[in-house]
C-alpha cells in the first residue's frame, strides 16, 4: 500500500497506455473486448449545506450530468435532521430522473458513527431513492458490513481505501458489499484493478471503480469500463483542473449524459501539456 504502490499504480498505466499505442489497439480491447463505447459519468462533488448544495447539484446538472454523488461534509457529522435536509435538498436539485448516491466518507479518521448509525441511515436514504450507500462504516468494520448488506434497503458500495487484491479478498469472500469500488490509481493501477474486478464478477459483486483521482485514472476506468459488462458508471470529479483543464479538448457528455469511451490506441488520452506545466512545479515532462 502506500505510495509505492501509487506508483506502481501509475506505471502499469502507462505500460497499458504504451502496449496499445504499439498494437494499434485501445487498452479495453487488450483486456478482452469492448462491451460498450460510451459509459454515463456520475459527477462527484462534496456535501455542503443544503441551500449551497442544491445551487451546486443545479450548475452540474446543466452541463449535462444525468447521475451524482455527493460526500462526506456535514452528513454523518451533526445529526439525522442535518443528514435528511442534505438528502432531501440533492433529491430536488437533481430531480427524480437522475441518479443520486451518497458517500458518507467514514473512513474520515475522526468518524465516530456504528452500524445502527448506518442501518437507520440507509433506511432514510431509500426513501429519497438513492441508488447506493457508500462508506457507510469504517474500512475495517468487516463484520458490521456484513450485516449492514444484508439489512439495508439500498446497495452498499466502497473499497476505495484498499489496495491490492489481497485486501479485497475477505469483503468480497464475506459478501460485505453489493458494489467494490477499487481505485485504479491505488491498487496497483489496471492489471491489478482488473484481477479485482475478475474477482467481484466471480462472486455476483458488481464493479464500479473509485475515480477520485486525475483525467489519466478517468482514461484508465473508461477503458476499464469497455471491457467489463456490468460497469454501467465511472466517477467523475467534477471542477478539478486535473480533469478538466489537462485534458487536451476535454472531456464532452453527450446529449444523453454519457461520454464516449476511446477507440484509438492506448489509453485514447491527450495531455494538454501547457496546463500540466502549470501544475508541475517547473519539473520536466518529457
Amino acid at each position: 500500500g502506500g505510495s509505492v504502490t501509487h506508483a506502481i499504480s501509475g506505471i502499469d498505466i502507462a505500460l497499458w497506455d504504451l502496449l496499445g499505442k504499439a498494437t494499434g489497439q485501445p487498452v479495453g480491447r487488450l483486456l478482452g473486448g469492448r462491451y460498450r463505447d460510451r459509459v454515463q459519468p456520475y459527477a462527484s462533488l462534496l456535501m455542503d449545506e443544503p441551500a449551497k448544495l442544491r445551487d451546486h447539484l443545479l450548475s452540474v446538472k446543466a452541463q449535462g450530468f444525468r447521475a451524482f454523488k455527493i460526500g462526506w461534509g456535514p452528513f454523518g457529522r451533526e445529526n439525522a435532521a442535518t443528514d435528511e435536509a442534505i438528502v432531501s435538498a440533492a433529491r430536488e436539485a437533481v430531480g427524480s430522473d437522475c441518479l443520486l448516491m451518497v458517500d458518507a466518507g467514514a473512513s474520515d479518521a475522526f468518524w465516530t458513527n456504528g452500524y445502527k448509525w448506518a442501518l437507520n441511515a440507509s433506511k432514510m436514504l431509500a426513501n429519497y431513492d438513492v441508488y447506493w450507500f457508500e462508506e457507510a462504516l469504517p474500512p475495517d468494520a468487516l463484520e458490521d458490513y456484513v450485516k449492514l448488506r444484508e439489512h439495508s434497503p439500498v446497495s452498499i458500495a466502497g473499497g476505495e481505501v484498499l489496495t491490492r487484491r489481497q485486501a479485497f479478498q475477505p469483503w468480497l469472500d464475506s459478501r460485505a458489499l453489493d458494489i467494490i469500488q477499487p481505485d485504479v490509481t491505488k491498487v496497483g493501477g489496471i492489471s491489478e484493478e482488473r484481477r479485482i474486478a475478475w474477482m467481484a464478477q466471480e462472486r455476483g459483486i458488481r464493479f464500479i471503480p473509485h475515480g477520485w483521482n486525475t483525467t489519466v485514472g478517468l482514461a484508465a476506468d473508461l477503458q476499464l469500463a469497455s471491457a467489463f459488462p456490468g460497469t454501467h458508471l465511472v466517477e467523475y470529479l467534477t471542477g478539478s483542473p486535473f480533469i478538466d483543464e489537462i485534458t487536451a479538448g476535454g472531456w464532452q457528455l453527450d446529449a444523453e449524459g454519457f461520454l464516449k469511451i476511446p477507440d484509438s490506441p492506448g489509453l485514447g488520452l491527450a495531455l494538454n501539456v501547457e496546463a500540466v506545466a502549470k501544475y508541475t512545479g517547473g519539473a520536466p515532462l518529457f
